[in-house]
């Protein structure tokens, strides 16, 4: 029995990264004899273990035969008899696919310290095209080391073209695919993941029914994600910023189908209801909050829609995101964030307490309070426009 710390933990020390988790390969050895041992078995699968200390994750090697389509479609088969780098050999990229014995020294075989060092996503063996999930990892290590001169290797690029034109892509299970976009959204150039699911003609499967029919991404939708980026925004604000714009330049934003298409599209890839409510309100309120003049009643009507008073961190997050995709448009809103953020919170003010004293309930206390956040907007309005002139 004999075991190897492998694949993210390897790949982060060697370029100098704190590791977080880690994650062995035990080579030569049974369930039986990891159980006896003290591990908990926890994988279905193929069996996996975690150490009765430091409960970190311990899996037998394996190997792989595809029987399906997905990445489900996979046989696994484990035996003492099964070689390290035959287990290695089933990785994704020539990086993750780096084994370190207890001593320090590293096994190889690919020679993923090599691509390392010169900044290459390369993958390590042609199974890689027999799981269509390697197709967002490739795009996401790609977000996640571009500023490091990281590319994906010409021969790996043209296998992930091979798989969306092959129908394989196809296959990709909606969960995870949300998974590895969340994932790509926290990276630190998550406009690099989707050019790259672009580029290799992956994109339009995932975000359909909207499609990009443009042999480049919308420079728009990717500077606003890197403005998202830049000012430090959740990743719920980065996405909907990116959907808004991108919308907004395939110039569906205006269009009767335009919130079918979202909706299409959120069910498509079992979108959060978080990141749908945000995203759908911001493609909604972008084209009243754009377009001269700007009424009290549109304030209003964007206000409530939006939830502003008892929603105030989502409200933040919609309008955040819609004011980032309208300056990459070329389109900033009339009132910026912070000035229809100061408008909800002066509704906090209204005494509603005070409104029930005077015999208001129901529908005309309803109208009473509508009234004076009308007239708080009104004001706002009338102070911002003399500050412009």
């Amino acid at each position: 029995m004999k075991v190897f710390l492998v694949g993210g933990a390897v790949r982060d020390h060697l370029l100098g990264k704190s590791v977080k988790d880690r994650d062995w390969v035990v080579v030569g050895s049974t369930p039986e004899e990891m159980l006896a041992n003290g591990f908990e078995q926890v994988g279905k699968d193929f069996p996996v273990f975690l150490h009765p200390q430091t409960h970190e994750e311990y899996a037998l090697a394996r190997t792989e035969r595809k029987q399906g389509k997905g990445y489900t479609g996979f046989i696994c088969h484990t035996a003492p008899d099964v070689t390290l780098e035959e287990d290695l050999l089933r990785r994704d990229l020539t990086i993750n696919a780096i084994a370190q014995t207890p001593d320090g020294a590293l096994i190889d075989p690919f020679h993923g310290y090599q691509d390392l060092k010169q900044g290459i996503l390369r993958h390590v063996s042609p199974a890689f095209t027999e799981d269509p999930l390697r197709i967002l990892r490739v795009a996401r290590f790609a977000a996640r080391y571009h500023h490091l001169g990281f590319t994906i290797a010409p021969e790996t690029m043209s296998l992930m073209v091979e798989m969306v034109n092959s129908g394989e892509a196809s296959h990709l299970v909606a969960e995870r695919v949300w998974q590895e976009t969340e994932r790509a959204l926290a990276e630190p150039h998550p406009a690099i993941y989707f050019q790259t699911l672009h580029q290799c003609g992956a994109l339009n499967i995932l975000i359909s029914p909207l499609t990009i029919n443009q042999p480049t991404m919308p420079a728009a939708a990717l500077n606003t994600l890197d403005a998202a980026v830049t000012t430090t925004q959740p990743e719920i604000v980065r996405f909907a910023a990116f959907i808004i714009n991108l919308f907004a330049s395939n110039e569906l934003i205006q269009q009767p189908t335009a919130i079918g298409h979202f909706e299409q599209f959120a069910e498509n890839i079992k979108l959060p209801n978080q990141f749908k409510a945000t995203t759908k309100a911001g493609i909604q309120l972008l084209p009243h909050l754009t377009t001269t003049p700007l009424s009290e009643e549109i304030v209003w009507q964007c206000l409530k829609q939006a939830d502003a008073v008892r929603r105030p961190e989502r409200f933040t997050h919609i309008i955040t995101a819609i004011e980032i995709a309208a300056n990459e448009l070329q389109q900033p809103l009339i009132l910026t964030t912070d000035q229809l953020l100061g408008i909800s919170q002066q509704f906090k003010q209204i005494d509603i307490k005070q409104l029930q004293a005077q015999g208001k309930k129901g529908k005309a206390l309803g109208q009473a309070i509508a009234q004076q956040q009308l007239e708080i907007i009104n004001k706002a309005l009338a102070q911002i426009s003399h500050k412009t002139i």
